[in-house]
């Protein structure tokens, strides 16, 4: 039954994206982690009569719930264990810090702004960054029970008990996770090939972004684990023989889905017979009834998933002979370093950094200056919001603020109804399982799951009941304040840095995708792997362009609807490298390849498209002059490069 608004009261369309729960399967094994790594220190603590030790170690614990969201074992280890180290460091740095005014101030201010600039590194290094700067806060404004190294030992012991629990059925369920997620991945091929050809309104385009995900997530899995087994081991490798084997049949997919027609069920069917057979393990004969194909688009397909077909049932796979797609992991010492070297030299790390350092100076000199009850949760609230890379900055500080209010109600309960002591331990385990329930709905939701037991956790310590529940609101809604004017209103071209610059770098990778496919003048086109290399990365590229997009439609005008102009634009590249794939498969199958005159107008076309992506504020139309041979296998690029050069109108 549908709930009908008064005229003027609908609300807007930015304000239902954020309220809108996501929808997310329930990981029940997490749901009882976090409640037995939660809840265990609790009862340590009052069995060993020091319930302080107990709520640090549960403190810690929270920090590996939040972060215990990988399904593969090694990105566990990951997940939770080096963001534990660097929490360990802030904790110990904010407790040598704490009680000494100014210096302070300034501990948590610098190691704010190296927080921000390690969490444009990647998913492990923004964590690691938040829990630096949020246990460095917290050590900093709240005293701590015994010596200076009891909070990090009992705050990491607590993170690395959800590890160990988290690791227990690793013996028993080594590498399916993994290969679990492969086949995931030919099952979204599979629903990309049954999309070829829809005459539905971006289904294509949202399919093929679902694959684009899946593989990301696969190729993470397995080359983490590579990059440990240098190749070595034999799971690894066929996994990522099998990954390989399936890009072909993505490379096809365009062309078919540009020759208009629908494929037979017959082909998506077996590409779901290829996922079961990578789930099981299966080897030997297929037996895939696939049509027989009558054009070079046909061909193209029916060659693909064959070829898939041979590598899934190989009984064995030599790791000599796997076309390296994207590239050896180099060794961990030159990733780190070359990471190191990025952050230190890039802008965009610097500009985050100095914003988040902005917005943690001021939370920190505002508490200094006037007396705040529980004044770290102001930096507390302000760290939270200022993830960029987590969501929009405007929409978290919204539903941190919702978030707060729906869980100060239950802490209010809680807290009220509620004896301190060993009823504390029941409450944990019934509490504790709503962190990973609600989490995966959106951060509103995580906000009013972890809002009770930081309060429960917080009264261990200081013992203040209710008297907590009235500075947590004030003090999360300063916080919300800071962010909103200090880390969004005041950097109103963050939405084009993060943005207009990724996909305008974008559309010069592009025009070097379509040099590197065809050749440019003058030149031979790229050896396969490179190609494969650059395309995976530009799609890739692609697939985070677009989720910041959709990130920024959550925000009120003016970014929001500037966000809605771009789109058609984000949309027309995705699809420039679509036919740009599809003309190559078509070369490949038997098609004439296109002249290095053609190849140089549109790589000149994309350049200068990109310029005026990066240099312009608002969408301007322009007028394009690509001409070419009429049935050329690039007729459809030339199409894709007009539409997107005069895609708009000027937008204010």
């Amino acid at each position: 039954m549908s709930r009908e608004f008064p005229i003027g009261l609908t609300p807007p369309d930015w304000l239902v994206r954020n309220l809108r729960p996501q929808h997310a399967p329930v990981n029940r094994a997490a749901l009882v982690r976090a409640a037995v790594a939660m809840a265990l220190p609790l009862a340590a603590g009052l069995a060993a009569g020091e319930p302080a030790y107990g709520a640090l170690a549960a403190m810690g614990a929270l920090s590996g719930v939040i972060g215990d969201t990988a399904d593969a074992y090694r990105m566990r280890l990951l997940n939770i264990a080096v963001p534990q180290l660097f929490g360990a460091v802030g904790i110990t740095l904010g407790t040598l810090v704490h009680g000494h005014g100014w210096l302070a101030v300034a501990t948590v201010t610098g190691v704010a702004l190296v927080s921000g600039m390690i969490s444009t590194i990647g998913a492990v290094a923004s964590v690691s960054g938040l829990l630096l700067l949020l246990n460095s806060v917290v050590g900093a404004g709240l005293a701590m029970p015994g010596e200076w190294w009891a909070a990090p030992l009992l705050m990491t012991g607590g993170g690395l008990l959800v590890l160990a629990l988290a690791l227990l059925a690793w013996p028993l369920r080594s590498g399916v996770p993994e290969r679990a997620a492969v086949a995931d991945t030919y099952r979204t091929v599979a629903g990309l090939l049954a999309a070829c050809g829809s005459p539905r309104v971006g289904e294509y385009e949202d399919v093929r972004h679902a694959v684009t995900q899946s593989l990301n997530q696969s190729y993470d899995l397995v080359l983490g684990h590579r990059a440990r087994q240098h190749g070595r081991s034999p799971e690894p490798t066929r996994l990522l023989a099998q990954l390989n084997a399936i890009t072909p049949v993505m490379e096809a997919a365009p062309a078919a889905h540009l020759s208009g027609g629908r494929l037979p069920p017959e082909v998506p069917e077996a590409a779901r017979h290829l996922a079961r057979a990578v789930e099981t393990g299966r080897t030997g004969p297929l037996g895939l009834r696939l049509p027989l194909p009558t054009t070079e688009t046909a061909r193209a397909v029916d060659h693909a998933l064959r070829h898939a077909a041979d590598v899934v049932t190989a009984p064995d796979v030599d790791p000599r002979g796997i076309d390296d797609r994207l590239g050896r992991p180099a060794a961990l010492g030159v990733r780190a370093a070359r990471a190191a070297r990025n952050v230190a030299l890039s802008a965009a790390s610097w500009r985050y950094g100095l914003r988040l350092a902005l917005c943690i100076g001021l939370a920190q000199v505002l508490v200094s200056i006037i007396p705040v009850p529980r004044s770290y949760w102001v930096a507390l609230t302000v760290t939270f919001v200022m993830k960029p890379d987590f969501g929009s900055v405007f929409s978290r500080a919204l539903l941190r603020a919702l978030g707060t209010v729906a869980g100060l109600v239950v802490a209010a309960a809680v807290l009220a109804e509620v004896p301190r002591g060993w009823w504390d331990v029941p409450v944990m385990l019934l509490l504790a399982p709503l962190i990973p329930l609600l989490t995966p709905r959106g951060y509103g939701y995580q906000t009013a799951a972890i809002t009770p037991v930081i309060l429960l956790l917080s009264d261990v310590l200081n013992r203040q009941g209710t008297a907590l529940l009235l500075p947590r609101l004030v003090d999360s809604l300063m916080g919300c304040t800071i962010a909103l004017v200090a880390g969004y209103l005041l950097w109103p071209e963050s939405w084009h840095t993060r943005v207009g610059d990724r996909l305008a770098d974008a559309v010069a990778d592009t025009a070097r995708y379509v040099e590197a496919a065809f050749g440019a003048p003058g030149a031979e086109p790229g050896a396969p792997a490179a190609r494969a290399r650059m395309r995976r990365r530009l799609y890739r590229d692609l697939s985070v362009i677009r989720t910041e997009f959709q990130r920024a439609l959550t925000e009120p005008p003016p970014t929001g609807r500037r966000a809605a102009a771009w789109w058609p634009l984000v949309v027309a590249v995705e699809r420039i490298v679509d036919a740009t794939t599809a003309a190559r498969v078509r070369v490949k199958h038997g098609a004439p390849p296109p002249s290095p005159a053609e190849v140089g107008q549109i790589t000149l076309q994309l350049r200068e498209l990109a310029e005026g992506v990066r240099e312009a504020e608002t969408l301007q139309s322009v007028r394009t002059d690509l001409t070419g041979p009429s049935g050329s296998v690039l007729e459809p690029v030339r199409q894709e490069v007009a539409t997107a050069r005069a895609i708009a109108s000027p937008h204010t």
